[in-house]
This record gives structure tokens, sequence and C-alpha cells, in this order.
């Protein structure tokens, strides 16, 4: 079941340039969803995934980690 989008103010990294190969994310529906909703950003109309926000910011502490530079 795809999450209800309504309202939904998808925002991608100001890192990502003028280039369509990276997520988007929706973050201004916290305060009714409880949900953080990430999509892709060459296809708006796909799946989009509904994550709780500790497990998101786990995600975003982990990726931008020195781990995982290339």
């Amino acid at each position: 079941m795809k999450p209800d989008q309504t309202g939904a103010q998808w925002r991608k990294s100001s890192r990502s340039g003028n280039g369509n190969n990276c997520v988007e994310v929706a973050t201004n529906l916290l305060p009714t969803t409880g949900r953080v909703l990430v999509r892709d950003s060459k296809d708006p109309a796909g799946h989009v995934l509904s994550i709780n926000p500790e497990d998101w910011q786990s995600f975003v502490r982990e990726a931008s980690s020195e781990r995982f530079t290339a």
C-alpha cells in the first residue's frame, strides 16, 4: 500500500545538482503522520518508503559516516 503523500513537500540534497540520480525526502508530514517519506527522484510516481524518524536519522548518520566514502 502506497503511503498518503497529500501535502508532501519533496526536497533533495543541494549536492545533487541538476541531476535526478538521488532520493527525495518529505519531512513536513511528520507532525501528522509521524513518518518520513522517501522516493526516487527519477521516478516520482513510483514507490515511496514510509520510515519512522528514528530509523531515518540512523540511516542519515550512517550514510554520512566515513565508512561509506568512495
